[in-house]
């Protein structure tokens, strides 16, 4: 029998070690090429949406403080649904645009899709430009009470990714998505 390179590892069973409201750690056992046996521990989440909102040749970014690397972080707005739920990600997107900014966008564009730590997480993420934009007040929910946001010229976010301010993966895959995918920003 040929080995599956395209599907290597062959899962046998599955168990949620650990829930909560935001994600779950999943432990897999599985069978490899060999025939060898093992687990594979992951952590699995619903998708998020993040969304560049462009206007005025620049970008409005939030910054939060993200506990796990205790840092406060400029990202991209990026959210997902609660309570581990899947949804549609160009609502999403425009939901999260307007909690956490007050944004409300006339177009969003799809970019496309891309997977954040694909080692040890299913997490993918539907990446949007939104444009025509209106403000409004934000709507943020209690974990984002810390929230701030603020618009930058490309200039100042390229100045800011050098100098290792803004440090986001998801943000940085997105951006470099952007600039190969858009002729304007």
């Amino acid at each position: 029998m040929q080995p599956d390179f395209e599907h290597p590892i062959r899962r046998i069973s599955t168990r949620i070690a650990y829930e909560s409201p935001y994600m779950r750690l999943r432990e897999d056992r599985i069978v490899r090429l060999d025939d060898s046996e093992g687990v594979y521990t992951y952590v699995d989440k619903p998708d998020f949406a993040l969304v560049i909102a462009v206007e005025n040749g620049g970008f409005h970014l939030v910054e939060q403080y993200r506990y796990p690397v205790r840092s406060r972080s400029w990202e991209f707005v990026q959210g997902s649904l609660p309570g581990l739920v899947a949804g549609d990600p160009e609502p999403l997107a425009r939901q999260e645009l307007l909690e956490e900014t007050g944004i409300t966008a006339g177009v969003m564009r799809h970019l496309g899709r891309l997977n954040c730590a694909t080692g040890m997480s299913s997490q993918g993420f539907d990446v949007f430009v939104a444009s025509e934009l209106s403000h409004g007040e934000a709507a943020r929910e209690v974990e984002e009470q810390d929230l701030r946001q603020r618009w930058f010229s490309r200039a100042e976010l390229e100045d800011m990714i050098r100098d290792g301010v803004v440090t986001d993966d998801s943000t940085l895959a997105a951006y470099t998505l952007f600039l190969l995918l858009t002729s304007a920003a």
